[in-house]
C-alpha cells in the first residue's frame, strides 16, 4: 500500500499547503484507526477460540468423570457416539456465530 505522502513525491511543494497537511493527518488518523480495529477483530477471536476451547476440555473431563464411576460403581457407561456428536455440533454452531471459518 502507498502511503499518502508518496503520492506527491514528484512534487513535494503540495506538501506546504494547509489542505494537503490536513489531509494527510487525516489519513495518518484513519491509518491508526484501521490498526486498532484489525488488532481487535484478532483479539476478539483468539478470546472466543480460548472460551471454545476450555468447553471441549471441560466436556472431556465430564466424559471421563463418567468413565470413572461406570468402573467404580457401575453407572451407565458414557455414550461418546452421542457426545462426540454433540461436540462436533457445539464447535460448528459457534464457529458459525462468531464467523470463525475453518
Amino acid at each position: 500500500m502507498k502511503s499518502p505522502r508518496e503520492i506527491f513525491k514528484n512534487k513535494p511543494t503540495l506538501l506546504d499547503e494547509p489542505e494537503i497537511e490536513e489531509l494527510l493527518e487525516y489519513c495518518e488518523e484513519l491509518e491508526t484507526e484501521i490498526i486498532e480495529f484489525k488488532f481487535e477483530k484478532a483479539n476478539n477471536k483468539e478470546l472466543v477460540m480460548k472460551d471454545l476451547l476450555q468447553e471441549v476440555i471441560k466436556g472431556c473431563q465430564d466424559l471421563e468423570k463418567e468413565q470413572m464411576e461406570h468402573e467404580r460403581f457401575g453407572y451407565d457407561a458414557p455414550q461418546y457416539l452421542e457426545a462426540i456428536s454433540n461436540l462436533k455440533r457445539f464447535i460448528l454452531n459457534r464457529c458459525r456465530d462468531e464467523k470463525i471459518y475453518l
